[in-house]
């Protein structure tokens, strides 16, 4: 295994609690102690993040820089503003922990200010993995206090690490909740490498990261592509047992025939579809599968985008737990690396029409070309096998005078048992293969990433480019969200 093509894990460890601190140096020494547990604990890089309100925040903030965690801020309100609640000397303070921040974020540039401290703190919940925090057990003394953001972490049933401020000592709770690993990155490090290798993006040299990432996603691509044949290969070959089944039955009624080996027929064919289901079932195929082409779509598009001068928020919303720690590792390593090597933009305009929109709509259109005529020809068996079987059963009711021998058995009672089935099995099979949503989809996606192309050929500044080019992976992104529903739901039967 190459560890080169291993993406490495991010923890976030959330912060909050009081202004005034009673005995500030020992509460130092608190947080410290539990940062450096937590280290312990979870293998990874952790990542602090939290406000920087004077008090308890600042402190945490010194102890994780110290400690050589990056630190992320959460600002409930613009720097001009935030000031306004520091005396001089602790807002110079404040600013110089912000030079030394990883990352920035303002919450919010409306709303009364308590709700927007009252937001910055939930969203602190939200986005950690374990929430650590000063409190002393008091209700609230106002709208966003620390008790109130201890409450919806308990809601939430986050781990928690709840430091009193008075006698220093921490006590955990949901800590059974706390994964030390994810199993999903996991499984995607240890697949086996790609046949192809990594191969650099044309156009441009390619820092280490993304030379990383780029290994990484062609690995994942190849398992979710040596896995989506199989799967619905199987689910056809399930069906078309069934259906022989069926015939071979309706045949030996219709016709008396009396062979030793019908039945055996029989009994292989329904043997064989129900090891065919079995293995589907717990074998983990599909699973696997639906899992790689996930997490291989979602890394096409972050390194679509990995040119622009600052990271595209582009799993925001994005909260599938099985693909969580993935979305996280893109994003951060995204922010790490946007500014660091800039990208003229001219090239990366060429490089995004060649490499991911001119592609995209290759993909689309060689899909659509396959899927429209497949779905053609499986409408219009349905329709015959429908029609046929309607006539069929309407001669055997009329009962039209005699037929020869053979003709009668045919069409009065082979033919009315066997097309319904042989319809049913058209029209699965079109269900099997997505055929009707596929096609929809396809000549959607075809139009936007036509309308894409025309804009980006035109832009002219890095705003409208990073705007089109956010359109567009969203819409690529909404389309394999919509497919990977489906395909999970089938899973789960």
């Amino acid at each position: 295994m190459n560890a080169s093509s291993k993406l490495p894990q991010f923890h976030i460890v959330g912060f909050s609690g009081h202004r005034q601190l009673a005995q500030p140096c020992e509460a130092e020494g608190a947080v410290r102690t539990v940062l450096e547990a937590l280290r312990r604990e979870g293998p990874g890089e952790w990542i602090a993040l939290s406000s920087a309100a004077a008090g308890a925040d600042t402190l945490f903030a010194r102890q994780a820089l110290a400690l050589g965690l990056k630190w992320h801020v959460l600002l409930p309100l613009p720097p001009a503003e935030f000031q306004h609640d520091f005396s001089p000397a602790d807002w110079k303070l404040t600013e110089a922990l912000l030079q030394a921040a990883g990352q920035v974020h303002l919450i919010g540039q409306s709303g009364a200010r308590d709700d927007r401290y009252l937001d910055c703190g939930m969203e602190t919940v939200n986005d950690c993995d374990v929430f650590v925090v000063l409190w002393d057990g008091l209700p609230a003394r106002g709208k966003g206090g620390t008790a109130e953001v201890v409450a919806y972490a308990r809601e939430l049933k986050k781990p928690l690490v709840i430091i009193d401020p008075t006698t220093c000592e921490a006590r955990r709770e949901n800590f059974e909740r706390f994964a030390p690993h994810d199993d999903t990155l996991d499984y995607f490090n240890a697949l086996p490498e790609a046949p192809t290798g990594a191969a650099p993006v044309e156009g441009r040299s390619e820092p280490p990261v993304l030379q990383l990432i780029a290994v990484f996603h062609r690995k994942v691509d190849h398992a979710a592509t040596r896995g989506a044949p199989q799967y619905r290969r199987l689910i056809a070959l399930i069906v078309l047992f069934h259906v022989l089944a069926t015939l071979i039955a309706a045949a030996a009624l219709a016709f008396e025939w009396h062979f030793a080996a019908v039945p055996w027929f029989k009994l292989f064919c329904l043997l064989g579809a129900l090891t065919l289901a079995l293995a589907l079932r717990y074998a983990g195929t599909h699973h696997h599968w639906v899992h790689c082409r996930l997490a291989a779509e979602i890394t096409r598009s972050a390194l679509a985008t990995w040119g622009l001068p600052r990271a595209t928020p582009l799993f925001a919303g994005l909260d599938l737990a099985e693909v969580r720690q993935l979305t996280r590792t893109l994003q951060i390593l995204h922010r790490r690396t946007a500014s660091a090597q800039p990208v003229p933009m001219a090239e990366f305009r060429q490089a995004y029409l060649t490499n991911r929109v001119d592609d995209q709509l290759a993909y689309y259109r060689r899909h659509l070309n396959w899927a429209l005529p497949l779905l053609r020809r499986l409408r219009l068996g349905f329709w015959i096998a429908t029609v046929l079987a309607i006539l069929c059963t309407a001669a055997y009711a009329l009962h039209l005078g005699e037929l020869p021998h053979g003709a009668e058995e045919l069409l009065y009672y082979f033919l009315p048992i066997s097309l319904p089935v042989v319809a049913a099995a058209f029209i699965s099979l079109v269900s099997v293969y997505d055929l009707q949503r596929r096609v929809a989809r396809y000549r959607e996606t075809e139009h936007l990433l036509e309308s894409s192309r025309s804009q980006i050929a035109f832009s002219q500044t890095w705003t409208s480019l990073e705007r089109i080019a956010q359109k567009t992976e969203r819409a690529l992104l909404q389309e394999v969200l919509e497919w990977h529903a489906i395909t999970s739901f089938s899973e789960s039967h």
